[in-house]
């Protein structure tokens, strides 16, 4: 009688299909990354398109990343940031990233100037400075960030009337001979800032102080932030020019910060001219 003997044979793992495991997670993240990135929402066909996959897989990620909160729908149907982003925001101060961001170019600022730098944002319907650099100056420097300005006498404050960001103030305060106060004076005043480009004060929150402030554009266009200097009067205030252009120039340095990388998803609007 012939005896059979069999061997069990060690299965050999199967290679993981390309489609799946790391290489699908990286498509996901793409995919959340240039919704995120883009300064409006996106269609279907945008997002399938700028990623390059197929429209089944394109659609089965999507649903995917609804359900996981990283992705929505807006009323049109274009998809954005989903919940877990706005709810990482509200947990924390969005503040400290912007000031983090902009810590650079204040820097930069300063040294051009050797002047206070400051940086302002709203909140609520006040104009609240979260960021300063010193001045290199003795006279000059003090810490502005504890101290409430009003917003009619301050060229940060000004910005922000100048854009309609925040709405003209109804019975200001005349701090010093210089202060505009007058509803024909203050919307003067905002057709000039927005024809230069910067906004000035003169005098008008205390003798002998000047500022220059100009707008800092978040990715969907908006002003968030102004970005402005102090001194004294005597030093600034024959070079409104020079210091207002180079406000500006630094303004758009941090905007191409908090504008993020460019990606394919963004060259692809943007020659479709939507962008």
């Amino acid at each position: 009688m012939e005896l059979i003997v069999t061997r069990r044979v060690k299965e050999m793992p199967v290679a993981e299909p390309a489609s799946s495991g790391t290489q699908a997670l990286d498509r996901a993240v793409q995919l959340v990354a240039s919704v995120v990135q883009a300064t409006e929402p996106l269609s279907f066909a945008d997002i399938q398109e700028s990623n390059g996959l197929a429209k089944s897989t394109t659609s089965r990620m999507l649903a995917a990343l609804e359900r996981g909160g990283l992705l929505e729908r807006d009323e049109a149907g274009g998809y954005v940031a989903g919940s877990l982003f706005w709810l990482y925001a509200a947990r924390h101060d969005p503040w400290e990233e912007l000031v983090r961001l902009a810590r650079p170019v204040m820097e930069q600022v300063g040294g051009d100037t050797q002047e206070s730098v400051h940086l302002s944002v709203i909140r609520g319907d006040q104009v609240v400075q979260v960021a300063q650099v010193d001045s290199r100056y003795l006279l000059g420097t003090r810490d502005w960030t504890e101290v409430e300005v009003p917003s009619h006498a301050s060229a940060l404050g000004k910005v922000f009337y100048a854009w309609s960001v925040l709405a003209m103030p109804a019975r200001p305060e005349k701090l010093t001979p210089s202060t505009i106060t007058s509803k024909a004076g203050l919307e003067r005043d905002a057709e000039q800032t927005r024809r230069r480009g910067y906004a000035i004060t003169v005098d008008e929150l205390e003798m002998g102080l000047t500022g220059i402030a100009v707008p800092v554009r978040g990715a969907r266009g908006d002003i968030v932030a102004a970005l402005g200097i102090s001194g004294p009067t005597g030093r600034l205030s024959h070079r409104f020019d020079e210091l207002g252009r180079n406000l500006i120039r630094r303004a758009a340095q941090l905007e191409s910060v908090l504008h993020g990388p460019p990606s394919n998803n963004l060259e692809t609007i943007a020659k479709k001219g939507v962008a």
